[in-house]
């Protein structure tokens, strides 16, 4: 199981889902991306997982593709 920068594993992504996936089979890496602001983030951020910054959940989580609520959980914060 791959699991995305963004936290979620590649195979459940809707992106990955419907094949929009710029990345294709190897999946979200950190690295500017135009159709995910969490990868570019990650990028400019130097971190290999969004869940690793210490601003997570942010503004640029609740953009997508994976749930808000998701990352509130997984920060353990409630925001």
């Amino acid at each position: 199981m791959k699991i995305g920068v963004c936290g979620i594993p590649c195979e459940v992504c809707p992106r990955m889902v419907q094949g929009m996936c710029p990345n294709g089979e190897t999946g979200c890496l950190p690295r500017e991306n135009r159709m995910c602001q969490i990868a570019t983030c990650a990028f400019r951020k130097g971190l290999d997982l969004c869940f690793r910054c210490p601003e997570f959940p942010c503004e640029t989580t609740k953009q997508g593709p994976i749930s808000y609520g998701y990352c509130q959980f997984i920060s353990g914060r409630d925001l």
